[in-house]
């Protein structure tokens, strides 16, 4: 009888395997839940926005997507800023970094909350009635990134880099 049972365990897992029941070489499913984040936005130069908001793109619309199909609104997403990029968020850069504001307006519409250091406003001159109305200026980027941390966000920090190559000339 122990026999029969391992023949039919081996057969089963030889369907499954044969079926793709190992995942190698498929697309895998993750069962995202509660999407909970933080963006830390910390930029030496204020045009790495661009990029920075395509990881805000790449994070939030697999998930509005199939097989997930999650609303906005049951994403929490907040973006903190406090590098050179806050210029970006100024009302009177509004014209020089309009493609950016236009985009953190959209994701702003969908419940994603930007915030500015307060301590780096301060260090550009800026006062809270400078920024644009979807901002929120709070006391400190750093205290503002640990205390959505300790709340159980998981922290992502975009890496930006200069593009040397495009696909076709690596691929």
């Amino acid at each position: 009888m122990r026999a029969y049972l391992q023949v039919r365990v081996l057969l089963l897992f030889m369907v499954l395997l044969a079926a793709g029941g190992s995942g190698a070489g498929g697309r895998v499913y993750t069962p995202y839940q509660d999407p909970k984040v933080v963006f830390d936005f910390y930029f030496d130069d204020p045009r790495h926005i661009g990029s920075a908001l395509y990881w805000l793109r790449s994070y939030m619309n697999p998930l509005m997507e199939s097989p997930y199909n999650l609303a906005p609104e049951f994403m929490d997403i907040v973006v903190v800023m406090h590098g050179t990029e806050i210029v970006t968020v100024a009302k009177a850069n509004q014209k020089k970094y309009p493609e950016a504001v236009g985009r953190m307006q959209y994701y702003a519409s969908l419940g994603v909350k930007f915030r500015v250091c307060g301590l780096a406003a301060s260090d550009y001159g800026y006062r809270d009635k400078d920024f644009q109305d979807f901002v929120e200026v709070v006391p400190s980027a750093i205290t503002e990134l640990a205390h959505w941390q300790q709340k159980g966000y998981g922290l992502i920090t975009p890496r930006i880099l200069d593009k040397k190559y495009s696909i076709e000339e690596i691929r």
